[in-house]
């Protein structure tokens, strides 16, 4: 457990640095998209990891939830430098990501706000708490889904 937190320490403080110049880091837009489809799946499987506690169907194990929220706070931060120009192409993103920056940034930064309150709930380890975040997590997932992804 202790290895897992300096781990999620190290990438909290590594991954904002790298977040700013990720995409200068793809050598090509392809590699950006992969990238950030690949940051949301393992959101996605984080995240459902947990559902099954926040639904009443598996025990709730407080370290063991705490610590799938570090992992999934340090996910979290990853995919949004891999917008970047020329990286429309052949991507289920819709256009208004580039064309509403400041829409696509207020769904980042409300999905932000949720997380923040997620790692607050598992850090407190109240369970109520933490399904109400989880709640709007899932939410600020699927508004910026439903706004900015093609349905496929």
């Amino acid at each position: 457990m202790k290895k897992i937190t300096l781990f999620a320490v190290a990438c909290a403080v590594a991954v904002p640095l790298l977040a700013s110049s990720a995409y200068a880091q793809f050598a090509k837009p392809e590699a950006a998209i992969n990238y950030r489809q690949s940051a949301m799946t393992l959101m996605a499987s984080h995240f459902g990891r947990m559902q099954p506690v926040f639904k009443g169907q598996a025990p709730y194990d407080a370290a063991a939830i705490k610590a799938n929220v570090a992992v999934l706070q340090t996910i979290a931060a990853l995919p949004w430098a891999a917008f970047g120009t020329g990286t429309q192409k052949d991507s289920n993103a819709k256009p208004d990501v580039w064309t509403d920056a400041a829409g696509f940034k207020a769904a980042q930064d409300k999905f932000s706000t949720a997380m923040t309150q997620l790692v607050a709930a598992a850090d407190a380890g109240d369970l109520d708490k933490l399904r109400a975040a989880s709640g709007d997590v899932g939410s600020a997932c699927k508004g910026c889904h439903d706004k900015f992804q093609v349905k496929k």
